[in-house]
């Protein structure tokens, strides 16, 4: 008789499994978050500069302002200093960085899924521009503006900033993907200087004058500080309406340009 012999025994073929599209863009919105206390010089003058300039703006203009048709100066200003605190804020710069290090085509060559790449970084603009928005709302607090909304009000006050800053990331990162350029990213603030004070930034749109009150008509921030002031004396869906309505506008747009940013970037690799 002849022993049997056992047949080899094969170990299993062991495949990682890519992760959930949630998980990618959690996993990505986790590291950018825990950068963001490292870099302290990216987030501090986006607070100081709008408070700077809430304070100064007030000092200067209150009782002026307070003659004309603006009755509640402080409250007129604080949408105009929020606006300033949540708009240009974003990772793109650290985006560059990983650009410029390789590590952006080091992540492409794993399974994420390359939207979480842009989505990722948009979530944690989304909760850095909220924690921007907070210490700015208890400044006007403080100083005595008032919410006749309630809490209801604060929060949408909030809300509606912390998107409007989130439609305009689309911008920088559109920048960033398409140059991976420094430079480039910190100049793309200065598209926001026309929306900025071409606008009801000092006066109401009825007291605004000829070429000015025409452009201020088709400047979505017009809308959107309107929408924002109404939180301050009571609910006006109509404002609301149209401030989330120009948001939607310009998210549209800029997320677009970043989304094909993005492709042209996946596709030179």
């Amino acid at each position: 008789m002849t022993a049997a012999v056992d047949a080899p025994v094969t170990a299993p073929v062991v495949r990682a499994r890519p992760a959930g599209f949630a998980a990618d863009v959690l996993s990505v919105a986790g590291r950018a978050v825990r950068q963001i206390p490292r870099e302290p010089e990216s987030v501090i003058p986006a607070l100081i500069v709008p408070v700077f300039f809430f304070v100064v703006n007030v000092g200067a203009l209150e009782k002026l302002a307070e003659h004309g048709p603006v009755h509640d100066f402080k409250a007129f200003q604080l949408p105009v200093a929020i606006v300033f605190a949540v708009t240009g804020v974003s990772r793109a710069s650290t985006l560059v960085t990983d650009i410029q290090g390789g590590y952006f085509d080091r992540l492409l060559m794993t399974p994420v899924r390359r939207l979480a790449l842009l989505l990722g970084l948009m979530v944690a603009d989304f909760v850095l521009v909220i924690a921007l928005c907070i210490p700015v709302v208890v400044l006007g607090l403080l100083v005595g503006v008032r919410f006749h909304t309630g809490v209801a009000g604060i929060v949408l006050f909030i809300l509606l900033s912390a998107f409007w800053g989130l439609a305009f990331t689309g911008f920088p990162y559109a920048i960033a993907l398409k140059t991976g350029n420094p430079a480039a990213v910190n100049s793309s603030f200065l598209l926001f200087f026309p929306f900025a004070f071409l606008t009801t930034s000092f006066l109401p749109q009825q007291a605004l004058t000829g070429w000015l009150s025409t452009v201020a008509t088709y400047n979505p921030v017009t809308y959107l500080l309107a929408g924002l002031r109404t939180l301050n004396t009571g609910w006006d869906a109509g404002a609301l309406a149209k401030a989330a309505g120009c948001i939607l506008g310009l998210g549209v747009v800029s997320m677009s340009l970043a989304l094909l940013a993005l492709r042209g970037r996946i596709r030179r690799r």
